[in-house]
């Protein structure tokens, strides 16, 4: 379990090297674009025109603002540890190391399915509660980030998917690698022979020869026939 990977958990075999074309056409990549994508949009609208005058314009709720920023600077990080991760993995020859990877995959990613989750709800809840600001001050970047807040929700849930079908690729080929193939093809040893009874058993026998004619004479070895 602890050699060369061949394929395991939905990538190329280890040291095969990354095409960066290839990489960015696979599906978890993209929504992993997003994510990074959308955690910028979320903080960056809260923090050009989501405070005025040190007051957070979610109902002067600072916590709103503060919540909304933080959620969206883990995300991007997050997301871009992720990124490194796909661009290295096929570098990674343990297969428990590459299952970790994907399992961590997984669980991040649920985290902040749920994290951007509460997140719209707060965001939504506080501008629902909040006056409408002065000649519209920061409308738009408000309600940007509450929008790409729940589409967050959806992109990352997505990125649960794809981690859990790479999750069951790889626990498939590590079931098919460590299995047998059969009694003719099993891995360490030549075919099962039984031992040989019946009449074969007998066919490498031979009678003794004969020590010589001599030696059957009568009165046994060395007799010698008297002349008359």
């Amino acid at each position: 379990m602890n050699g060369g990977v061949g394929g395991a958990y939905g990538s190329g075999k280890a040291g095969s090297g990354t095409d960066p074309i290839s990489l960015l056409l696979k599906p978890h990549v993209i929504l992993r674009l997003l994510c990074w994508v959308f955690s910028i949009v979320v903080f960056g609208c809260i923090g050009s025109e989501g405070w005025l005058k040190d007051k957070c314009l979610y109902n002067n709720d600072t916590n709103a603002c503060n919540f909304g920023t933080g959620i969206g600077v883990i995300a991007f990080l997050g997301s871009l540890g992720l990124l490194l991760t796909d661009i290295m993995f096929n570098n990674i020859s343990s297969i428990k190391v590459r299952r970790r990877v994907v399992i961590a995959d997984m669980a991040f990613s649920a985290g902040m399915s749920f994290m951007w989750f509460v997140t719209f709800c707060y965001l939504s809840d506080s501008w629902r509660k909040a006056p409408y600001p002065k000649d519209g001050y920061g409308v738009n970047n408000l309600r940007g980030a509450i929008a790409f807040s729940f589409f967050s929700i959806f992109v990352w849930a997505g990125c649960i998917f794809f981690a859990y079908q790479r999750y069951r690729q790889g626990a498939d080929t590590a079931f098919m690698t460590s299995g047998f193939e059969g009694e003719a093809g099993m891995p360490g040893g030549a075919p099962y022979t039984s031992y040989p009874d019946g009449p074969e058993m007998n066919e490498g026998y031979q009678e003794p020869p004969f020590s010589s004619q001599k030696d059957m004479a009568p009165g046994g070895p060395g007799f010698q026939q008297q002349a008359y």
